[in-house]
């Protein structure tokens, strides 16, 4: 593996050097064990800790198969699905890969007892499997996250309509939170020049998801002009969704839950901002089984105040049930609510008058297909959109760094460290580097 790393870090090997490296029979990797899926039965959500159930340590190389690549992985980072799968909630991963592992004899090699989790990275191709012709060893690539195999008609308009469609790293094996990962060489995209290894590996998930759910024909379909609500507007999806909203000239009204995230959205160039600890809104009882219309209400009527009259074209909804009666509500006659996740409960409730008789629309929206996330990392790669790293983690801490992502205690994107030994490294243009180095930075220490 040093020998792996020492090529990498030299910056001057062809393919061919990197085809004569040797590829260790095992690597570290993060993983979860099948035999401990019921340790956090009876414990409430916040208090299941990852850093009991995942452990850093030694697993055997998957066999390389037919379309698949085995990247080194020098970074990757943390989402949420990371904390699902972590804390075994809302079902334990050990059944997708189960299920997985029926579909063919190649899928077997994913139903194992251990699971090496995560679904970012950025490294270098170490091998490629039979047919793969776009990728060569050497080649430095970043990684989306769906795992699709298309022998269905269903996926060949829309690659995420597959019913064989698995986010890789949650609902298959051999994840990025590792020294080296498997992956469908269609997960593959060219690592952004200008980054440092694991501000290339963070945006992966969350800046595909955002494109698709806010940009795309098949979510929001944004445009100039609209008035974009976000909930989140700092974190890890909602940074991503402040920056598409703000580069494809439309409006948006941030929501963030204190001053010190009001001032990062401002930084990126967000006027309209909605501090919710400072306005105290209560969209449910103590008891959390009655929602107040009342503070729906209240919600609409500060969002006209800062629009100026205006009500909200698309809402960027992803916390689920705590917010997605008041995101109906706001939302104007013909509007959109996107949803593609539900942090706060995965029960919705919200009043279907106001759905109906004003001919809203709930567009639900789950990750990106491969041509989104090449557009979205295509974005990337040109200074229009910027990763949202706040801090960075080596891998032998990656259950922390689960950890303050499931207590809700980091901005932007939680890096992880994987084979590259410090940050800062894995920048191949630094002057396009120097004039985005600001934004680049926004989130760090943050």
């Amino acid at each position: 593996m040093q020998q792996i790393l020492d090529t990498i870090l030299a910056g001057e090997a062809s393919s061919e050097d990197f085809v004569a490296l040797e590829i260790p029979d095992s690597y570290t990797a993060a993983t979860l064990h099948k035999d401990e899926e019921t340790i956090f039965e009876g414990i409430p959500s916040k208090e299941k800790d990852p850093r009991t159930s995942i452990h850093v340590e030694e697993v055997p190389l998957p066999e390389l198969g037919p379309g698949e690549a085995l990247v080194a992985v020098m970074a990757s980072a943390i989402n949420y699905n990371t904390v699902w799968s972590s804390i075994f909630e809302p079902v334990s991963t050990f059944g997708f890969l189960s299920r997985y592992g029926r579909l063919s004899d190649l899928t077997k090699r994913h139903d194992l007892p251990y699971h090496v989790i995560g679904s970012d990275l950025a490294g270098v191709v170490l091998r490629v499997g039979p047919g793969v012709s776009k990728w060569k060893p050497g080649e430095e690539v970043v990684a989306h996250c769906l795992s699709v195999e298309l022998e269905s008609a269903d996926g060949h308009d829309d690659t995420m309509m597959d019913p064989e469609q698995r986010i890789w790293g949650f609902e298959t094996n051999f994840g990025g939170l590792a020294q080296i990962a498997l992956v469908k060489t269609n997960q593959l995209m060219p690592k952004p020049a200008h980054l440092t290894w694991e501000e290339a590996a963070s945006p992966g998930l969350v800046n595909s998801t955002a494109y698709r759910q806010l940009v795309s024909k098949n979510g929001g379909a944004m445009k100039q002009g609209d008035n974009v609500l976000i909930w989140g507007a700092s974190g890890g999806l909602g940074g991503f969704a402040t920056q598409y909203a703000l580069n494809g000239g439309a409006t948006p009204v941030c929501v963030v839950s204190n001053e010190e995230k009001a001032q990062i959205v401002r930084s990126m160039g967000a006027e309209l901002v909605i501090n919710r600890s400072e306005e105290g809104y209560r969209f449910w009882n103590e008891e959390g089984t009655e929602q107040n219309p009342r503070e729906w209400q209240r919600l609409g009527k500060r969002i006209r105040e800062l629009t100026g009259g205006e009500d909200i074209d698309i809402v960027f909804e992803h916390p689920g049930r705590e917010t997605f009666g008041a995101s109906v509500y706001v939302t104007r006659k013909g509007g959109t609510i996107t949803t593609c996740a539900s942090t706060s409960g995965y029960m919705h409730e919200y009043d279907n008058r106001y759905l109906w008789m004003n001919l809203k629309r709930i567009v639900s929206s789950h990750f990106a297909n491969y041509r989104e996330s090449w557009e979205a990392n295509r974005l990337i790669a040109k200074g229009k959109i910027h990763p949202t790293v706040s801090r960075v983690y080596p891998l032998a801490e990656v259950g922390q760094a689960a950890l303050d992502v499931h207590h809700n205690l980091h901005q932007g994107k939680v890096g992880v460290l994987c084979l590259a030994p410090e940050e800062g490294l894995g920048v191949r243009d630094p002057e396009m580097r120097a004039r985005h180095l600001t934004e680049i930075n926004r989130f760090r220490g943050v």
